[in-house]
């Protein structure tokens, strides 16, 4: 199988300017009805510190995205997102639902990229130190392994992403899809079954977990929030929005990741 080993920007400079609104309206779609789904089964809120993210800079006539954060009684943070300039050959889409501390499920991870390939990250983001806990990694990973692998022998357009970001590579979980592809709708339709067989997993993981104990749920929601905000704050793809907005911009766009400038309170926080 290929590789793909190269910073985004790298990938957006050394490929041709081509419009790519028709693929990217396709993920904005997909997106749509995954956060469908996980509307449809939690209780969530808008926070407020991202009403004036609904829109900025000035798509479709040059770069621009929206970033809309939600929160709510079983969910300490949903991002539903996006940035870039279609027209000029990119655009990175992102759903990351964060969930709070009264169940160990894993975080749910979901990213596309047209740059003007292709590309998609697909997650389930550990809760605990899986080689320490083997229990929960047979849970919710080793269910997956075959068909992580089926992918792998059964997709030969498929590019394996390595990020250049020794950080990046060590927040992927053994079974997260990381991939580079050409935009043959082939392999749309294979990142849509993937994405919706997942999140229907992924919902139905939360239905059957264990409440955690209430004297574990504050250590819990600490370390999520560390690793939700060493992730917005340390991928390389900001670059992207600092070459588009300036850096005052991403910086706040990337507070709006992991929830710097929330007003809501955290699931379980005192009101």
């Amino acid at each position: 199988m290929k590789e793909t080993l190269q910073h985004v920007e790298q990938m957006v400079d050394e490929s041709p300017v081509v419009d790519v609104t028709e693929t990217f309206r396709q993920f904005e779609e997909l997106l749509a009805e995954l956060k469908a789904k996980v509307d449809g089964r939690f209780e969530l809120a808008r926070d407020p510190s991202t009403l004036a993210l609904e829109s900025y800079g000035n798509h479709p006539d040059g770069p621009g995205g929206r970033l809309a954060a939600y929160s709510g009684p079983e969910i300490d943070w949903m991002v539903h997102s996006w940035l870039g300039n279609p027209k000029a050959s990119f655009a990175n889409l992102h759903l990351t639902v964060w969930l709070g501390p009264q169940v160990k499920v894993p975080h749910l991870g979901i990213a596309l990229l047209v740059w003007p390939e292709g590309w998609f990250y697909l997650d389930s983001v550990p809760r605990v130190h899986l080689m320490q806990d083997g229990d929960y990694y047979d849970r919710y990973y080793e269910p997956l392994n075959a068909g992580w692998l089926a992918v792998k022998e059964e997709n030969p357009e498929l590019e394996w992403f390595t990020s250049r970001a020794g950080f990046i590579r060590a927040s992927l979980s053994p079974t997260a899809q990381c991939y580079s592809f050409p935009r043959a709708e082939k392999n749309i339709d294979l990142v849509r079954r993937l994405t919706h067989e997942h999140v229907d997993r992924w919902l139905g993981w939360v239905d059957e977990a264990e409440p955690v104990p209430g004297d574990e749920r504050a250590a819990l929601a600490a370390s999520d929030l560390a690793i939700r905000r060493n992730i917005a704050e340390r991928d390389p793809a900001n670059v992207m929005g600092v070459r588009f907005f300036g850096q005052e911009t991403t910086d706040r766009l990337v507070r709006g990741l992991w929830g710097g400038d929330r007003e809501l309170p955290r699931p379980g926080a005192p009101r």
